[in-house]
């Protein structure tokens, strides 16, 4: 996957990230096999790319209770 695949991508902002610039996660669904994220306060900066069934087991946990908040 190269830069121009990532820059051609529709980027979704998580609906838990803020809108005062901080916590904005975004990711690029609809790339076969992975699933791109990226910092939406960096666009251009890097991006990790994650196998589909690594990243629905990563959000499948998150939603779980998986990883407890560290924010206190």
């Amino acid at each position: 996957m190269d830069r121009h695949e990532l820059s051609a991508a529709t980027w979704i902002k998580s609906s838990y990230s803020g809108d005062n610039g901080g916590n904005c996660v975004e990711v690029a669904p609809g790339i076969p096999g992975v699933v791109p994220v990226r910092d939406s306060k960096v666009a251009n900066g890097p991006v990790v790319v994650f196998p589909e069934a690594g990243w629905a087991s990563f959000v499948g946990a998150v939603k779980g209770g998986v990883f407890p908040s560290m924010v206190s």
